[in-house]
């Protein structure tokens, strides 16, 4: 992390600023970061990236369990912004002892940590160490536990021994309305599985369509409390 860089100072400025004019002021201060696309609402701010800097480091985790739409969308975005995208996979070794051990389906009897912890944590931990910042697509209006986030934050999932890592959230003060709206406004390509009612869009397994009145994060791991809708990814 740049010595220099205040956090709460930058926090402050940018407190009504664009979700375009955090990236540009992330590329300034980190140029060494990365951008993580989910293959959701998070296109917004790869189409963004795209036109303040080449040659953009973006990556995205490949779950092994994501729906075919997904994937099919993941290449769409990559050609369109003609992307060299960084593909995380797990671990081989403890994903089939995982499998081999408890079956494909042990999280909706034991909980979604552990296989999270393979699928996605580890992958992103060991991607991550490269980098002084890393840019996320979440926003606080997603659920209870992303309320408090800050645009620029120390992340409290990956910094380890070798320093702080800088997790950048341009999104953050943004509602899913916001958002949509730059979507459509600015045509950008999004995954089809949003039109048939899939509000917010991880695992196939995992994630379900929303009905009515439903808040986005309740078709994630419906079975659990409705309060902790997280993998690990996003600790404060």
């Amino acid at each position: 992390m740049p010595p220099h860089v205040d956090l709460n100072g930058l926090n402050a400025r940018l407190a009504d600023a664009s979700p375009r004019e955090i990236l540009a002021c992330a590329f300034e201060n980190w140029p060494n970061c990365a951008l993580s696309f989910s293959g959701a609402e998070d296109v917004l701010l790869l189409h963004h990236a795209s036109k303040l800097r080449a040659n953009v480091r973006v990556f995205t985790l490949d779950t092994g369990r994501l729906h075919p739409q997904t994937y099919r969308f993941i290449e769409q975005v990559r050609e369109a912004y003609d992307l060299k995208l960084d593909m995380l996979h797990p671990d081989a070794e403890r994903l089939q002892r995982l499998v081999s051990e408890k079956g494909l389906y042990s999280f909706y009897r034991d909980g979604h940590e552990e296989c999270c912890g393979i699928r996605k944590i580890e992958p992103m931990r060991r991607h991550l160490t490269g980098f002084d910042a890393w840019i996320s697509g979440i926003r606080r209006d997603q659920s209870p536990t992303r309320r408090e986030i800050d645009v620029f934050e120390i992340d409290g999932s990956f910094s380890g021994a070798s320093g702080r890592l800088i997790k950048i959230n341009p999104l953050a003060n943004q509602s899913s309305d916001e958002v949509w709206n730059q979507i459509r406004m600015l045509e950008i390509p999004y995954n089809p599985l949003h039109d048939q009612g899939f509000a917010s869009i991880g695992c196939e397994p995992c994630t379900r369509p929303t009905g009515p009145g439903q808040h986005e994060r309740e078709g994630r791991w419906w079975w659990e409390e409705a309060t902790l809708k997280e993998c690990g990814l996003h600790k404060k």
